[in-house]
């Protein structure tokens, strides 16, 4: 598909999205294409990232074992105060206005692991994940930690993008009073397959901004 070429979906006309390929030595077309995106639609595709497809399908196999789990198991690894762990369906509203209950999706978050004892797990949304058990699910903690770590350096790279386009210098966010420590939340999602019906209030995931 032609980046630059409109498409229509659904009778609705919509750009195709960028796609911001990592592996390019074109540094330029990537800075131009990455702030079309953002100011056109904010969002893009990234390709080439070096993250093997082996290790994508593991993460996919895994996460569908956890949502896969009775209800009482997943519930014991409910998410905490410092955002780790399960979200059931209906645990988030979103959109308070127009949904009439809760996202039909459920949720896992896993970020940086800061153990109890390090003065950095005092801080918000840092300290240790929630994990499942190694006999009920074999290799989740490991296949997890291994990805949430190569998906950061593919975050890291797009910074640097980020900031070019910003007319920065490439290694701005990298400083310690910036992103030098960040807080990196990895999200596992389950939609249960119902099609939302925003006219009786029903939502995959309600409209909302970043927070």
């Amino acid at each position: 598909m032609d980046d630059t070429n409109a498409v229509e979906v659904a009778g609705v006309p919509t750009s195709a999205l960028h796609r911001i390929d990592l592996s390019s030595s074109d540094i330029r077309q990537s800075v131009s294409l990455l702030k079309q995106a953002c100011l056109d639609s904010g969002f893009f595709y990234v390709i080439n990232h070096g993250i093997g497809q082996d290790l994508m399908e593991e993460v996919f196999a895994q996460s569908r074992r956890f949502f896969g789990l009775p209800l009482s198991e997943k519930m014991k690894l409910l998410r905490n105060e410092k955002h780790r762990g399960y979200t059931p369906l209906f645990d988030e509203v979103l959109d308070t206005a127009n949904q009439i209950q809760g996202d039909y999706k459920e949720g896992y978050y896993i970020g940086t692991e800061v153990p109890e004892d390090d003065p950095d797990a005092q801080k918000p949304h840092c300290g240790p994940n929630l994990w499942p058990s190694e006999e009920i699910l074999p290799r989740w903690r490991q296949t997890m930690e291994i990805f949430h770590s190569q998906a950061l350096n593919v975050v890291k790279v797009v910074a640097r993008i980020i900031a070019l386009a910003l007319d920065l210098e490439a290694d701005f966010f990298d400083k310690p009073e910036i992103l030098g420590k960040p807080i990196p939340i990895l999200r596992l999602l389950h939609y249960e397959g119902l099609i939302s019906d925003p006219s009786k209030g029903i939502y995959g995931a309600g409209a909302h901004s970043d927070f």
